[in-house]
Order: C-alpha cells, then structure tokens, then sequence
C-alpha cells in the first residue's frame, strides 16, 4: 500500500501494523517512492546474516594432501634473498 508521508506521519502505528500483517508498505513524496517500511522478519530475510571476514575465508574448500604438504613445507618466515 502507498502511504503518503503525511498520513504516514498521523497513522504511524497502523503503518506499521500494515507492515507486519501485510507486507512492505511505501512513503510517497509528491507522488514518488521514498520509502519502505518492512516487518523486522521480512528486512531479516532481506538482509540475510553476513559471515565475517575469517568466516568466510575459512568456509572455502577442504585442501588436499598434496596442498596441505606443500603449505607445510614453506619456511617458517617469509623473509627470502632477493637478487638486485
């Protein structure tokens, strides 16, 4: 349902309360979409649970042997001579 903001202002628990039992319900400036209101559970589904950084670098593929060996084999530091 389209809501000016206006009636938007003087409604807002029925706003709100469209939101819940209903779905998005938009703001309208001078006619034009301004804005949305969700129901916490439809902007939960919406926005979805984001893994953190190390989350999302550890969820990546399982190494093989052959990797994993390899990995191990590499010098402790990373420090190497480099030719000028």
């Amino acid at each position: 349902m389209n809501w000016n903001l206006q009636t938007a202002r003087n409604n807002l628990s029925e706003l709100i309360q469209q939101a819940r039992e209903k779905g998005p319900q938009t703001i309208t400036l001078s006619g034009k979409p301004a804005a949305v209101v969700l129901a916490v559970e439809a902007y939960d589904t919406l926005v979805g649970t984001k893994p953190s950084l190390a989350e999302y670098l550890l969820s990546g593929p399982e190494w093989d042997d052959d990797f994993v060996e390899e990995v191990n084999r590499r010098p402790e530091t990373m420090i190497r001579d480099v030719d000028f």
